[in-house]
């Protein structure tokens, strides 16, 4: 990605790794982007993706563009999940293929892994054993964008690379209480509370599990650093390396945000699995590093935030 004139599509571009990314390429100096909307560009629709890469002959390829959601979605919207995520990968890295694409970078989910896995969480870990079952149709159709990307490299030479990111917040976040992550619907929840002078703020379960967490500048940041430098099949992971148990995130939380009254625990909720943490050894053997510290990130998005009409 030498040449800054270099023709990019961001596919999801409009969504939090999608725009995380946009703003790390300009600040290279990128100014040459594609842009469609899941309006303009269905990439579920093999022929319209073919028609959309035959035009615009894309050089550089981020593929960020999923169809998301919590526990709850995952579980309830099976068949849409496996269907629609295999589709979009499928038919963005065919295409990329037949227009030939100088590099693609496909972004999975830490859900790829085995459940039992053992942690921290290696690459190798891969399909060593079951998937969680509330969100196998999602993390079945992720392994199987990471597993196209190699298949490509190997049968045509496609210089495809797949990364694993762990959790992550950052601007534009999703902070609807149905179906985002702990962290932000946290801090919606602390805010709501500070505001309305509510006495507590109750959690599910118990506090106790240990999450990692990563700022997506700092993804977005790793996405282009290994643009630039990885060129080989597999996997890797992205993430600090270090995570925090959700009742110390919650605690952190409740001093930005200012809220002064009491947390509380809702013991009939479950906990979740204990730990989840990724081993980045892989991306520290290639030079790079997360520098966004967690106090210092959500202080970052909460400044943003607090005084927008955004909960």
């Amino acid at each position: 990605m030498n040449d800054k004139q270099a023709k990019i599509y961001i596919a999801g571009h409009r969504g939090m790794v999608g725009s995380a990314l946009k703003r790390r390429l300009q600040r290279a100096g990128f100014t040459n982007f594609v842009e469609r909307t899941s309006a303009e560009l269905d990439l579920r629709d093999q022929q319209a993706v073919n028609a959309f890469f035959q035009a615009e002959k894309p050089q550089y390829v981020f593929l960020a563009a999923a169809k998301v959601g919590g526990i709850l979605a995952n579980n309830t919207y099976r068949a849409s999940f496996i269907y629609d995520n295999l589709m979009i990968e499928a038919n963005v890295i065919h295409a990329a293929y037949l227009h030939q694409v100088e590099k693609l970078l496909f972004l999975g989910s830490s859900c790829i892994y085995p459940k039992m896995a053992p942690q921290p969480l290696k690459e190798d870990y891969l399909l060593t054993g079951l998937l969680e079952p509330t969100n196998e149709p999602y993390a079945i159709a992720k392994i199987a964008g990471i597993k196209l990307c190699d298949a490509y490299r190997d049968q045509y030479g496609c210089n495809f690379i797949s990364v694993m990111p762990t959790n992550l917040y950052g601007p534009n976040d999703n902070y609807d209480l149905n179906n985002s992550h702990v962290l932000p619907a946290l801090i919606r929840k602390f805010h709501v509370a500070k505001k309305n002078g509510n006495k507590e703020v109750l959690m599910w379960g118990t506090g106790s599990p240990k999450r990692e967490f990563l700022h997506v500048d700092d993804l977005a940041d790793a996405c282009y650093y290994l643009m630039l430098n990885y060129n080989e099949p597999g996997l890797v992971n992205i993430g600090t390396g270090s995570d925090i148990s959700i009742l110390d995130l919650a605690k952190t939380i409740k001093d930005i945000v200012g809220f002064d009254g009491a947390i509380t625990h809702d013991l009939t909720k479950p906990d979740g699995t204990p730990r989840k943490l990724m081993n980045v050894d892989k991306l520290k053997g290639f030079g790079w590093t997360a520098s966004i510290d967690l106090r210092a990130g959500i202080q970052s998005v909460y400044a943003d935030l607090k005084d927008k009409d955004w909960y």
